[in-house]
């Protein structure tokens, strides 16, 4: 029996464009994802290093690119949170039913941009959950297992009685590994609101 549920906040509640950043920065000269590239953005989504670091090394490989370029870029990730989706969380917050928590892979500067956009409504989202978990706070990101032990010992959740939405395949498999009940939400085809279907 599930008591506690456990959200993704990307393609989840909040819609992306997983390859906007990438496109946005094309045109400094960005092709690929090298490997050096991939460690800084692992590191940054840790919160290891700072976002003033962050851009600094990001602005020494495309010096074309301005502070304010590479920020604009790197937050075109972000789409819009649909109001019907902030509607059923606070429905589902509001019944009780349920301990839920966010646990979510994100940095400094993207979560900074949501709360400047979305305001209060941020606010009405963070108030939903007992637990709001960002990896930058934490120093620790999903698909590693030691996050989702952290969630769970920190509020003394059962794993089989715990339930964990993401869109990616990668960390649900990774907290099914700890005996999590998952769903590897398929965006444009599956919606979070049709939690209720899969309990």
């Amino acid at each position: 029996m599930i008591k506690n549920i456990i959200f993704d906040f990307g393609d989840v509640f909040i819609n992306l464009d997983k390859t906007a950043t990438a496109r946005q920065m094309q045109k400094f000269g960005f092709t690929e994802i090298i490997p050096e590239l991939e460690e800084l953005f692992k590191n940054y989504e840790k919160g290891l290093i700072s976002s003033e670091a962050f851009l600094g090394n990001v602005g020494e490989r495309f010096p074309s690119a301005s502070k304010t370029d590479l920020i604009h870029a790197w937050n075109a990730i972000l789409l819009d949170f649909p109001d019907f989706r902030l509607k059923f969380l606070e429905e589902l917050a509001a019944q009780q039913e349920y301990r839920l928590f966010l646990l979510s892979n994100t940095n400094e500067i993207h979560i900074n941009h949501e709360q400047k956009k979305l305001g209060e409504k941020f606010d009405r989202f963070k108030n939903a959950f007992e637990g709001f978990y960002l990896s930058y706070e934490i120093n620790m990101r999903k698909p590693d297992l030691e996050i989702f032990e952290f969630v769970l010992e920190t509020n003394d959740l059962i794993p089989e009685q715990t339930l964990f939405i993401d869109d990616t395949k990668e960390n649900t498999d990774a907290a099914a590994h700890l005996g999590i009940t998952t769903w590897n939400l398929l965006v444009g085809v599956e919606d979070v609101t049709e939690l209720k279907s899969r309990l």
